[in-house]
């Protein structure tokens, strides 16, 4: 007596089932064991690196545009780039700081550099100003988001205006900037971008509610926009971020630090030297000093109030710029 035709027709589904679910679990399991040899991978490759650096790229010839050129660490970034050999192309909305940059770059004779005075909190001005660079200069390969502003008080005392301007400037100029240059930059598969973010885009400080918000966006769009890059398997745009601690800028207006030998206020100089060092090696993301970054990393697997424990120990913030 023969197999009714449809029980045979869901023993076979059965076996298909099974077969595919055997397929599936297999598949997962080899996945699993690639992931795992990567992640070995990349832990040594960058033990390694940690005693043998990545070799610097040339910067030379490329078209590098800082923003907040005028002063402090944007200053130093123009004339340093500049000194190996790029053409820099300097934004600031003080049209008089913007120029003594450029002029001193003159003096030095570096490659020509350009300043053009616009308000990056402007998307108008930005994509504007931007068009004009392409023009006048050409096309920007390495765009450095240097610009911003750090009003120092208690969140309730944070005026709207201040809380607008400290976002518009920090992380929304950013947006501007990369909607005018990254389309150029797939276009000719070539680029850099260097957002300079700050210790208080990775762990939340006192007086600077509004200010540490925005850091933090600008690490969220960072690693967001790596992830969307990397989706194409031949990108050759390359991301860096950076997470200064104390600046000496000016806008680090009223400094408390119980560990000043181990936590000195940074220079412009050696802050832009540091900046510089990790794009030509294509570093992701770095804090300066270096160890604060892996320092944050490692507190963060920790209970919430460690990080607390951890602030009220090192004893590092600033005091309200109201007194």
């Amino acid at each position: 007596m023969g197999v009714d035709p449809l029980v045979q027709q869901i023993i076979e589904s059965q076996h298909e089932s099974a077969a595919s679910q055997m397929k599936f679990v297999l598949q997962v399991i080899g996945d699993f064991i690639v992931f795992i040899l990567h992640v070995l991978w990349l832990t040594c490759l960058g033990t390694f690196r940690m005693f043998s650096p990545a070799p610097k790229k040339s910067v030379k010839g490329e078209i590098v545009l800082v923003t907040g050129a005028g002063h402090g660490m944007g200053r130093e970034l123009a004339l340093q780039y500049a000194s190996h050999g790029a053409t820099v192309v300097g934004w600031d909305i003080n049209p008089i700081t913007l120029d003594g940059t450029i002029t001193d770059i003159a003096k030095m004779n570096y490659p020509k550099a350009y300043a053009y005075t616009c308000n990056v909190a402007n998307r108008a001005e930005v994509m504007e100003t931007a068009a004009k660079v392409q023009k006048e200069v050409g096309s920007v390969t390495i765009l450095l988001n240097n610009a911003g502003i750090m009003p120092c008080h208690r969140f309730l005392e944070q005026t709207t205006e201040e809380i607008e301007r400290t976002m518009n400037i920090n992380i929304m100029a950013h947006f501007w900037t990369l909607q005018a240059f990254l389309p150029d930059m797939l276009k000719n598969n070539h680029g850099h971008i260097v957002a300079v973010s700050s210790v208080a885009g990775y762990a939340g400080q006192l007086n600077l509610v509004p200010y540490s918000a925005s850091k933090f966006a600008v690490r969220g769009a960072m690693e967001a926009l790596q992830v969307e890059l990397r989706t194409n398997p031949n990108n050759k745009i390359r991301l860096t971020t950076i997470y200064p601690y104390m600046v000496n800028t000016g806008l680090c207006k009223q400094p408390v630090i119980r560990f000043k030998s181990l936590l000195p206020i940074v220079t412009p100089e050696s802050a832009a030297k540091h900046i510089i060092d990790a794009q030509r090696r294509d570093v992701i993301d770095t804090s300066i000093p270096g160890f604060l970054l892996g320092l944050g990393c490692f507190v963060r697997i920790f209970p919430s109030k460690v990080l607390y424990l951890l602030m009220d120990f090192v004893g590092s913030y600033l005091e309200t710029d109201k007194n």
